[in-house]
């Protein structure tokens, strides 16, 4: 039940323990069920934005050097939370960057097939619509859920002529986890195409460890603005071994930035590891801020597991208490025969009147979202089981209202 110097009960009291760790967030003022999306920063971020300012102030364009040692950080932190090497580890801006980047090394002339899920998120969905307008690949779509088959539809729809498979370990709109993609990674592995796993909802709330989930082989594409806490600025692309033949073709010029003085003159030449997947220069403020809060979370062992145990009770407490209610179906319910041990960091309410509930609710000091007629509600470590409850209570009188 203890994980360093917090227990489970030390969070769930009034006042949450960890709460004064986030005053400039005023996370006790207000309840910030938002926690699947944009979580609240720790104090401790913001002496990383002041750090790097100083830096700058300081060293002006010498600043780099440490830039580079905060990216190296913030490598490592996302390497140890999803169980890879920290050379395997690209940093980008946002995911939509490190995807194009990979969709770009593909060999798409000889393999024009890409094969995804219809219920990811929009970094890829939006991307591979476009695609597929250009009428120059194939995208294949498989129905996400139920979620029980779906790693088994997609290994069905690969085919040799298909360059890669992309798909969510946690779904972004019902928090489904989806399981066996160790059996799709060795189907995938079988026809020659790749796997690209976005695991931006699992970082850090549900664990992850590539070589027991059967990922050793699969690119894992993520970021720090929901569970890390991390803010804008901090994605990664986990690269496996053996990937050097690629060679992006959407390449920055950080990618050769330790050949600059010797580039060859028979072709365009990458760097080793992480930087053959580099772009060009960009605001290191957000990797100041992702050290010091991944520093904030290894000082209290605020690890993937404990995070975990907290996130599976607060979210069965929302779960509990939204069932008490008894609230008209019609207007907002949940899926009753999902087992919440099977899903990631937020709880799904259906509601054909969602936008409305999350106006009410902000009205009434709830902040949280919806996506479409999907109210996601997102608890986070520094929420109290009081603060969760009084949320609860909220949602009912807005939806009897």
């Amino acid at each position: 039940m203890s994980a360093g110097p917090y227990t489970l009960e030390a969070l769930r009291a009034e006042p949450n323990a960890l709460a004064p760790s986030y005053a400039r967030f005023r996370v006790s003022e207000r309840v910030l069920l938002t926690g699947h999306s944009h979580q609240a920063w720790p104090d401790a971020a913001r002496e990383g934005q002041v750090a790097a300012w100083d830096d700058a102030a300081r060293d002006v364009d010498d600043k780099w050097a440490n830039a580079f040692a905060q990216a190296d950080l913030v490598r490592e932190g996302f390497a140890r939370r999803i169980g890879a090497a920290t050379a395997e580890v690209a940093l980008g801006q946002n995911t939509h960057e490190l995807v194009t980047r990979f969709l770009s090394a593909l060999p798409l002339e000889a393999r024009p097939r890409l094969v995804t899920t219809d219920g990811e998120f929009h970094t890829v969905r939006r991307q591979l619509d476009r695609l597929a307008e250009t009428g120059r690949l194939e995208v294949a779509r498989v129905a996400a859920r139920p979620v029980e088959g779906l790693a088994a539809r997609l290994a069905d729809a690969v085919d040799a002529r298909t360059a890669a498979v992309l798909v969510s370990s946690v779904l972004f709109e019902t928090a489904e986890i989806v399981p066996g993609l160790g059996a799709l990674a060795a189907a995938c592995r079988a026809a020659g195409a790749e796997l690209l796993v976005d695991a931006y909802h699992q970082v850090n709330v549900v664990p992850c460890d590539i070589a027991a989930d059967g990922l050793a082989d699969a690119f894992i594409v993520g970021g720090g603005y929901k569970y890390c806490q991390l803010g804008e600025g901090n994605a990664f692309l986990r690269v496996p071994p053996g990937r050097e033949r690629l060679r992006p073709v959407l390449t920055g010029w950080f990618a050769e930035f330790a050949r600059l003085a010797d580039r060859p003159a028979d072709g365009v030449p990458y760097g080793e590891g992480p930087a053959r997947w580099a772009g060009s220069t960009w605001d290191p403020t957000a990797h100041y801020r992702a050290a010091r809060v991944f520093a904030f979370f290894d000082r209290g062992a605020l690890t993937p597991r404990f995070l975990r145990e907290v996130s599976r009770h607060q979210v069965g407490r929302l779960a509990a208490a939204f069932d008490a209610l008894g609230l008209d179906p019609g207007v907002v319910a949940r899926e009753r025969g999902r087992p919440l041990e099977r899903l990631g960091g937020f709880l799904a309410l259906r509601s054909p009147r969602a936008a409305e509930l999350c106006a009410a609710l902000r009205t009434r000091g709830v902040w949280t979202d919806h996506r479409g007629q999907v109210l996601r509600l997102g608890p986070a470590p520094y929420l109290s089981d009081a603060q969760l409850d009084r949320a609860v209570e909220v949602l009912g009188q807005a939806a009897r209202s």
